[in-house]
């Protein structure tokens, strides 16, 4: 089985304690420099450790690795770089229903220009299947502003987290089926995909592919141009993705909302229409 295939738990048991303090932090939204003050160590020996985890699990990316490991809270005894205790006591299981919402979320979600805002919240929130009436009036034709092919821009990505390339294509069927399909190449030349076909009502649908971390998604529809995908890992969020294309079609923005009661991070990444 190849290595991208191991279980989560199979994942952990491949790293040393060190090596799992290092994804702990930078699942909390740490960044390799503020983790090397963390611990007091080298940036250098810090992209050293995330290189040593991802040969050993074959995962791609650092920050997916951390996701995966995050996951199902994968931080036990084997972490022995915390300074501020128990790193197992830093991470919750997602919850099934939907998204935690702390205190210090919600202002942090306030500051937030109103549009956006209001995106976010209706993304997260969004957890009653069954809209029809939503899905009618958001998406109106079968040419849809989002349909076509999207290719990430992968300059924008740090050079050591970067892929080879990640493509997105959308189409919507005569009868309001949206059908998606990702392609992601990671920097080693290994291709991870993703295909499913949702309705615009929330409700969960299969995920096909190869991709470890996901195996559900639904969809929703704000307004015409917006896209809310939610994906999730046997029943448990995993992250909410607002897709949202410019006046012009050729470009569109992905704000990802991770599951989980911390202040969300709410990276952005960038695409462009190749197709």
């Amino acid at each position: 089985m190849p290595s991208t295939q191991l279980s989560r738990r199979s994942l952990a048991e491949e790293l040393t304690g060190k090596e799992l303090e290092i994804l702990r932090l930078l699942a909390a939204g740490h960044t390799v420099k503020s983790i090397a003050a963390e611990l007091d160590r080298s940036e250098s020996s810090i992209n050293e450790r995330l290189r040593d985890a991802r040969r050993k699990t074959g995962v791609g990316s650092r920050r997916e690795l951390a996701r995966l490991l995050n996951a199902q809270k994968i931080w036990h005894k084997k972490t022995d770089l915390s300074s501020q205790g128990p790193a197992a006591d830093t991470f919750e299981q997602p919850q099934p229903t939907g998204f935690a919402w702390s205190k210090r979320t919600i202002i942090m979600i306030a500051s937030l220009p109103l549009a956006a805002a209001g995106l976010i919240f209706a993304a997260a929130t969004s957890t009653q299947p069954g809209d029809a009436t939503q899905a009618t009036q958001a998406e109106t034709s079968s040419q849809s502003p989002l349909s076509g092919i999207w290719s990430l821009d992968v300059n924008r990505i740090p050079e050591n987290e970067r892929p080879r390339r990640v493509t997105m294509t959308f189409s919507v069927s005569p009868d309001r089926k949206w059908t998606t399909h990702v392609e992601i190449v990671g920097p080693d030349g290994s291709t991870l995909q993703a295909d499913s076909t949702a309705a615009l009502d929330g409700v969960p649908v299969p995920v096909t592919g190869n991709i470890p971390s996901i195996d559900t998604v639904s969809l929703r529809q704000p307004e015409p141009g917006t896209l809310v995908m939610t994906l999730a890992k046997e029943g448990s969020p995993v992250s909410t993705r607002v897709y949202t294309v410019a006046k012009d079609r050729q470009s569109m923005t992905e704000t990802i909302i991770w599951a989980g009661d911390g202040i969300p991070q709410l990276p952005t990444t960038y695409f462009n229409r190749i197709g």
